[in-house]
């Protein structure tokens, strides 16, 4: 069985610290994983560093675990980052958990025109908490050491704005002649995919992306869900990287 995973401060671990699990995440290893003595767990920062090690000492609210092996990920040479327009119910927290699942570096919120869902800004704390906490949590279940970065949502224009800083951005629409294989992905950089809402990009909005440098480009013979739609071009986009990484 996987060993569990959880996400506490690390500050250089060596082999043979103790690393001491406490507050919310503490609670959570003793009382809802019934963590005991013995077990083998890891421990991230959520940083790309994470140690794994048994638990020698636990009670009801704090695990403790003997560091017997220090994990490091490799920096990614291609970070990916996907632009979530806003969806109603629980779909853009579909989202962002499979987007963590499957390795995206940053997820960006986007109120498009059509998304239904509007954020306030006394609601966007509240959304914001939710997207992370979800990503969190993500990260914990797929056993990776780093949990994305959501940043704080971006309008139409501020999106436009960040395009050109891409090494290369993509628009997923439905109308694409391109594919991402068809493309000059690049061997290493920032990857920015933009994700519509279930409505759809407008014309306008395409217009914008393509004039800032954006690809328009279809990844399904069917139009997917705006929950599934980053997920399954973040899966296509890090084959490719691996078959050009193998070539080489």
């Amino acid at each position: 069985m996987t060993e569990a995973l959880f996400l506490a401060d690390l500050h250089d671990p060596s082999i043979g610290d103790e690393i001491h699990l406490t507050g919310d995440e503490g609670r959570h290893a003793a009382a809802v994983r019934r963590i005991r003595v013995g077990e083998t767990i890891m421990v991230s920062d959520g940083a790309g560093t994470g140690v794994r090690g048994p638990v020698v000492a636990a009670d009801k609210a704090s695990v403790t675990v003997e560091v017997a092996e220090v994990l490091r990920a490799e920096h990614p040479s291609v970070r990916y980052h996907v632009v979530q327009a806003l969806a109603k119910g629980d779909r853009s927290e579909a989202a962002v958990e499979m987007l963590t699942e499957v390795g995206v570096d940053r997820i960006i919120p986007w109120q498009s025109s059509r998304s239904v869902v509007r954020w306030t800004h006394d609601r966007e704390e509240r959304q914001l908490g939710r997207w992370r906490s979800t990503a969190r949590e993500a990260t914990k279940q797929s056993r990776r050491l780093r949990v994305p970065i959501v940043t704080a949502a971006m309008t139409t224009r501020e999106l436009v704005e960040l395009i050109p800083s891409a090494t290369i951005a993509l628009v997923l629409h439905e109308g694409a002649t391109n594919t991402p294989r068809k493309l000059p992905l690049p061997e290493e950089g920032d990857v920015l995919v933009i994700v519509g809402p279930e409505g759809g990009l407008t014309d306008e909005e395409v217009a914008a992306f393509e004039a800032a440098g954006a690809h328009p480009v279809l990844v399904s013979d069917g139009v997917l869900r705006t929950s599934t739609a980053g997920v399954v071009a973040l899966a296509q986009l890090q084959a490719l990287q691996r078959r050009v990484s193998k070539a080489k």
